[in-house]
């Protein structure tokens, strides 16, 4: 995303060009959330995540060989990123479910936080070497050694074990086909979630994150280049402080024994990096808004891990993946936010467009977190205990 970022931009000099790279990125999210967390009830979870993993892999490398036969327009990025959307919104619940099946209730907090880790380590180093590239063979040079790495990865996932010991949860239902079955399977999720206020509470407090806080990632471009007058070497370091707050907070929540209080780490979490992004939105310094972003990391770390983390915990077995789908459409208000935030910055400046979205998430948090006090509780794990066939 850094590198289509800075590509569009540089083709367009459009802050709402830019956020169109966040809004296809994560459009899926809000159509296909749902969906994704049934295909995690009910298929093997590895296999569809390795073919959404491919199904990335090729988009890149489609991308690849226009960018160095010079036949790549501005807009091709906005195909470039909705095909990995489409990936992340179908595979993500599967992920998640498929760390709980490994690790079980008792290690589910630090499964998640590991594979967070993970998560923000490419985000961190992503970032840098992105700008590095950018800055030394250009953009078609760092599009191909983002392809090799994607390689890597799809070859390493292939080599995964899955735990043999997922509970089957459809023993004592009737598998029904087509599409009124579909349906209610997916109605069932969305009644499920919000039985709980616990879960409710994560998919309130996700929809504000996603639609004021995130889309910040695409304004890092611009505030880069027009505010912080840096090239796209110093942009990639500044981008990567975020995913090494993140690391860091990950890490932190990794290392933990016995964790009981999640949502109290989801809920400040989140207000930390809200308050983070008002004094980033307001630096004109590089040196200043590197540790700004750094705190922001470590907020959505915060907020990242504990989002699934607390879902799984919580829902019964039988409707984690779904769940956790309706948690993957509540991101969806991500290309929403996108939209707005390029549309604001256009008229008012990216700083103040951030600034805004800052403060205004952070009451909406803050008093999310007040309305559903459960947030705060100790959160106790569902029973696992479920009839197998």
């Amino acid at each position: 995303m850094t590198t289509l970022s800075w590509f569009v931009l540089d083709k367009t000099e459009s802050p709402f060009s830019v956020g169109l790279v966040g809004f296809f990125g994560m459009v899926p999210f809000l159509f296909l959330g749902i969906f994704g967390g049934f295909l995690a009830d009910k298929l093997d979870r590895k296999k569809l995540i390795v073919v959404t993993q491919f199904l990335n892999l090729i988009a890149a490398t489609v991308m690849t060989l226009l960018f160095i036969f010079g036949s790549v327009e501005y807009w091709y990025a906005y195909i470039a990123i909705i095909v990995p959307g489409l990936g992340w919104s179908l595979d993500m619940p599967s992920r998640r479910s498929l760390v709980m099946d490994m690790m079980g209730a008792r290690g589910i907090t630090n499964g998640v936080a590991l594979d967070s880790v993970g998560m923000h380590v490419s985000k961190m180093v992503g970032p840098a070497l992105a700008g590095a590239m950018i800055a030394f063979v250009g953009v078609d040079g760092a599009y191909v050694m983002l392809t090799l790495f994607m390689t890597v990865g799809c070859l390493l996932i292939l080599k995964v074990s899955q735990s043999k010991n997922r509970i089957d949860v459809t023993g004592d239902v009737e598998e029904k086909k087509g599409i009124a079955q579909l349906y209610a399977n997916l109605g069932d999720g969305f009644k499920y979630a919000f039985t709980s206020q616990t879960i409710s509470a994560v998919i309130v407090i996700t929809i504000f994150m996603n639609l004021l806080l995130f889309p910040y990632m695409q304004m890092v471009t611009v505030i880069s280049k027009e505010v912080l007058n840096v090239g796209p070497l110093l942009m990639g370091i500044l981008m990567a402080s975020d995913g090494m707050g993140a690391l860091i907070g990950s890490i932190g929540i990794a290392s933990q024994n016995r964790m009981l209080y999640h949502g109290k780490v989801f809920l400040y979490g989140s207000l930390l990096s809200l308050a983070a992004l008002f004094f980033f939105s307001n630096s004109a310094w590089y040196l200043l808004s590197l540790p700004l972003l750094l705190f922001l990391g470590i907020g959505t770390s915060g907020f990242g891990t504990m989002q699934s983390t607390i879902v799984l915990l919580v829902a019964k077995p039988e409707f984690r993946g779904r769940a956790l789908g309706v948690v993957t459409i509540a991101i969806g208000a991500g290309p929403v936010g996108s939209l707005i935030i390029g549309a604001v910055s256009e008229w008012i400046g990216s700083p103040s467009a951030l600034m805004i979205n800052s403060v205004l998430g952070f009451f909406l948090v803050a008093i999310s977190g007040l309305l559903m006090p459960s947030i705060r509780d100790k959160i106790l794990p569902a029973s696992n205990v479920v009839k197998v066939s």
